[in-house]
């Protein structure tokens, strides 16, 4: 009796095997598996194999990431919050919310150089230690400036912080483990971050303990980092391709680089301080300001992979028209029906969260691969830029125009970056599917060096496709 032939993942047969089974090695028809299908049967085993050791060999930091994205979300909307109880202007709340992106923009930069001198756990210790005590003196000097001074430091000790976490991360990951270690540390960013917003229900942002418990979550961060085994790794100071080239490569990528981060830093940066204004409960607050997270988890991966099947182009065209018409018609749900308008806000956020993503893939698809990790520098740099001036414009259309005026900006935003879209596609011809990147799920707020793991993972599947095509 002949044993029955194994499957692919497909469900087919494999021919070496049926060939083997017509000819009798020592009189058994059969038995002797190749040894290359044996890999090709074992590939899953092995992947998982190795994906759940790469989570177990980087638990540390990976609880050192979610602590300090606990402590980050947390604060973002306390500040929102308590700008509105000293009735700081909309204006001034947003200059203070632009702050610590301007903040993370030049620590993005600088701290690969300070950590490639002093190394990755004193630089790490430094800067977990600075940006906890800078939590503290929110309470004690409570006044816009001081509070724009402050979140520019924070924003670039929280660069600093992510740099060294995102590149010690990418040194434990292998080619084999790169991409879902990668989405492993986006579900865990977006989880946390949802968390900690939700945390500011917890006490009275009147008071002093919320801003000690950032405080104190911070701080604790530095020690699963310290206490780790693992050798720290060789940090590069990243390479990076001119604004010029990148927008000759890709206008498209660009643009909407810069777009989605108006776009993103407004929502993320006002949120709560929209909440406040209408009147919200906290818990309402803390809800409304996690409800673009929520739809971000729960749609970048679906998008992305759609993305991969179809012209990219008409991805994120559909994405930022679907985000603009939700976005503009928000005001009109928000007298109606608070689940509604939460809702609402979350389908936008779906939308537009992923986009830092797609922009990413969009440039790679036009990019040699030689320059795919170069350019993350400076793709990081575009969203950066766009996240440091949303909430500053935002705010001062909300000033101006009343509350409102924040779901018009974010939804006038994405219109313009879908008109545009349209506009490149009748100025260039779509990139043929076959040799159209993937994309990898990536944060807006993600560091130069998350970005080049991310370009790293794309780089490997075009070597692995080339491979392929070769066999």
């Amino acid at each position: 009796m002949r044993r029955p032939l194994p499957k692919r993942a497909n469900g087919t047969s494999c021919d070496h095997h049926r060939v083997l089974q017509e000819l009798p090695i020592f009189g058994r028809g059969g038995d002797l598996e190749p040894l290359a299908c044996a890999r090709e049967h074992r590939v899953p085993q092995l992947r998982s194999t190795k994906m759940f050791a790469a989570i177990a060999g980087t638990w540390a930091l990976l609880l050192g990431i979610a602590l300090l994205m606990l402590g980050n979300g947390l604060q973002g909307t306390l500040l929102g919050v308590r700008a509105s109880l000293e009735e700081f202007n909309t204006a001034a709340t947003g200059v203070v919310m632009t702050c610590y992106y301007v903040g993370f923009l030049f620590g993005s930069t600088a701290a690969p150089r300070i950590v490639y001198r002093v190394g990755h756990v004193r630089v790490f210790a430094a800067l977990a230690s600075v940006a906890s005590a800078a939590v503290l003196l929110h309470p004690l000097f409570v006044s816009p400036f001081e509070w724009a001074l402050v979140r520019l430091c924070t924003g670039f000790c929280f660069a600093g912080l992510f740099v060294i976490t995102e590149s010690w991360l990418n040194d434990r990951a292998t080619n084999e483990t790169r991409g879902a270690l990668l989405s492993v540390y986006m579900v865990i960013t977006f989880g946390a971050m949802i968390a900690g917003q939700l945390l500011v229900n917890f006490d009275d942002p009147a008071s002093f303990e919320l801003f000690l418990i950032v405080s104190i979550l911070v701080a604790l961060s530095v020690v699963p980092l310290a206490l780790t085994a693992s050798p720290a790794p060789e940090i590069q100071v990243p390479a990076s391709v001119s604004m010029r080239q990148l927008y000759t490569a890709s206008p498209l990528g660009v643009v909407g680089m810069v777009g989605q981060g108006i776009a993103n830093g407004a929502m993320l940066g006002l949120g709560a301080v929209y909440a406040q204004n209408a009147g919200f409960s906290l818990a309402d607050t803390a809800w409304f300001a996690s409800a673009p997270l929520v739809g971000g988890l729960l749609l970048q991966w679906p998008i992305g992979r759609l993305s991969d099947r179809i012209d990219r182009r008409i991805v994120l065209t559909g994405s930022a028209f679907i985000a603009a018409a939700v976005g503009l018609s928000l005001d009109a749900v928000a007298g109606d029906s608070m689940v509604g308008l939460m809702i609402g806000f979350a389908i936008f956020g779906g939308m537009t969260m992923p986009q830092y993503s797609l922009c990413i893939a969009q440039t790679n698809d036009h990019l040699q691969q030689a320059q795919m990790v170069a350019a993350s520098s400076t793709l990081v740099l575009v969203s950066g830029i766009g996240l440091a001036i949303g909430p500053t414009i935002a705010a001062l259309a909300m000033d101006q125009l009343g509350n409102q005026a924040l779901f018009y900006t974010i939804g006038v935003g994405e219109l313009a970056i879908g008109i545009f879209a349209i506009f490149r596609m009748t100025r260039r011809a779509a990139v043929p599917l076959e040799d159209q990147g993937q994309s990898v799920a990536l944060s807006a707020r993600a560091s130069p060096i998350a970005a080049q793991a991310a370009m790293q993972v794309l780089v490997e599947q075009r070597d692995a496709e080339e491979r392929d095509n070769l066999l």
